[in-house]
């Protein structure tokens, strides 16, 4: 098949992973981005908090300190980061023509501040909105983790940041919060058991999408 034809056939321009701690979002871009590009599409990938040099700066306020902070503090933080992650990467890959994939995006902060946090989803919403300036994925895929399992990945560092350090009913939350979205979202949002080998959690990635397997 032809760059051109893989490129015409390939429906989604920007494509966001979302999941709890651990769910192992940065491997499955690394290896979605990979099996896109061997198909011959040009692809970007990113991830948030700390994409840009702004963004690195707040990514070490809000996860680095381990001061506490208002879940209203944090989603100013995450928007902040999210206005230059737009500006300074997204929309100019988009423009250029490339398919994009990012590690967390807006539905992240939706999970974590606006219902794990309790801000509610009006205000989530609408610092989204202005933070996205309407740039919204075209497919979000949602791991789906037991948060303890995800957790326990994740702290074999012995240096958890943040958001990690926070209790498992909070972990909990953020857990339901993306899959009541995701059920509320069938046409743009994928749901896969990252529970599985990470070769299985790809597979199915590739499944849903439609792309053909290597």
């Amino acid at each position: 098949m032809s760059a051109t034809a893989t490129t015409t056939a390939f429906p989604y321009r920007f494509l966001a992973f979302e999941g709890v701690e651990g769910s192992g979002k940065s491997t499955q871009v690394r290896l979605l981005a990979d099996r896109l590009r061997a198909l011959g599409l040009d692809v970007v990938t990113t991830f948030e908090p700390g994409a840009t040099a702004v963004g690195r700066i707040l990514r070490e306020v809000v996860l680095g300190s381990h001061e506490s902070m208002t879940p209203l503090t944090e989603l100013f933080v995450f928007c902040a980061d999210r206005a230059e992650h737009v500006a300074e990467v997204l929309r100019p890959a988009l423009d250029a023509g490339s398919v994009v994939l990012t590690d967390r995006y807006e539905l992240s902060t939706w999970a974590y501040q606006g219902v794990a946090g309790e801000i509610g989803p009006y205000l989530v919403d609408r610092m989204n909105e202005i933070a996205t300036g309407g740039l919204h994925p075209d497919m979000t895929i949602v791991l789906d983790l037991d948060p303890a399992a995800g957790l326990a990945r994740n702290r074999r560092d012995d240096d958890p940041d943040r958001m990690e350090s926070k209790a498992l009913a909070f972990h909990k939350r953020v857990r339901d919060a993306y899959l009541t979205w995701a059920s509320g979202n069938p046409a743009t949002s994928i749901v896969v058991d990252a529970s599985q080998p990470a070769d299985a959690v790809h597979a199915a990635i590739l499944a849903a999408l439609g792309i053909p397997p290597e």
